[in-house]
């Protein structure tokens, strides 16, 4: 099992009628941002714990787990929205500091989530990292009818339990599925992880923290003027940071490249690039002590 260095508290708030969970390292301290993390899509906050154990700097760290993953109630809807994520950072940070301006990293999902409340909460933001936070690819009018025939689709699948995820044997399934999913996870660092990705039900199984309604398609289209529009509102310095290994286009192929990733990201006024070496998606479980250097060098 991965010996962690600093350990973690959680607890319960109620935000937008639900119960959020909230990782925290550190404590609170008047002289420096809070440091908030965000996971991305099925991952939980505790995935950040090898970046954190890394750190040289003790910081205040706030890592909620999103709703519908790990320990955050589950809201009573069967699809989810990007504008819920932008709402609900937005209460937390009201919970946590008030008017103080923090520091914010997300990764994929949460990359890209963070990357947009920078630019509809300016004001909120010391400095930001994205961490592969690429978005969705381009969509155009012409594809509404479709996309929205699809949604209803996915939807009736849902609720035949076609979409459910499976539940695993033993914590040792979760494990394997972990390192399946990124072969560069150790097998220490896999296992710590499972007893947070994963819980037993009353059968002994073990479930997913992950609601099987986000895989469901998103009904709205992705439009890249109104994501444009939001990055160029972005004041604070900013950093994205990427692996060496071109994920975006291993998923999307010719929909949607780095390239057209990069012309969008451009948009964001004060931007740096890096590139995290021997790491794949995942590069915060890949290399956790080059990303940990990384985010102390930036926000120094």
């Amino acid at each position: 099992m991965y010996p962690i260095q600093k350990a973690s508290r959680s607890e319960f708030v109620p935000i937008r009628l639900l119960r959020y969970h909230v990782r925290q390292w550190g404590m609170p301290d008047n002289n420096t941002p809070a440091l908030v993390m965000l996971h991305g899509w099925m991952d939980v906050s505790a995935s950040f714990q090898f970046v954190v154990d890394a750190m040289a700097q003790d910081r205040w760290i706030i890592a909620p787990d999103w709703r519908g993953f790990g320990l955050t109630e589950t809201p009573h809807q069967d699809n989810y929205w990007f504008p819920d994520y932008l709402a609900d950072l937005d209460f937390l940070l009201d919970h946590y500091v008030g008017n103080r301006q923090i520091d914010l990293i997300g990764h994929s999902m949460g990359g890209h989530v963070a990357t947009l409340y920078a630019g509809v909460r300016p004001e909120r933001i010391a400095k930001l990292i994205n961490l592969e936070g690429f978005g969705m690819a381009s969509t155009r009018s012409s594809q509404a009818a479709g996309r929205y025939g699809k949604w209803i689709d996915e939807l009736k699948t849902l609720h035949k339990g076609e979409l459910d995820l499976r539940p695993y044997a033993s914590l040792e399934g979760v494990v394997k599925r972990l390192m399946k999913n990124n072969p560069r996870l150790g097998s220490d660092k896999a296992r710590w992880l499972a007893s947070h990705w994963a819980k037993p039900n009353d059968k002994g199984e073990w479930e997913i923290l992950g609601h099987a309604s986000h895989k469901i398609i998103n009904a709205q289209l992705f439009k890249v003027d109104e994501v444009l529009s939001i990055y160029q509102r972005i004041a604070a310095p900013t950093l994205f940071a990427m692996s060496d290994t071109d994920s975006l286009t291993q998923w999307w192929k010719e929909k949607y490249t780095l390239d057209e990733f990069k012309q969008r990201i451009a948009s964001v006024p004060h931007l740096r690039h890096a590139v995290i070496e021997d790491a794949g998606h995942m590069l915060h479980h890949d290399q956790p002590e080059k990303l940990a250097r990384l985010i102390e060098e930036f926000l120094a």
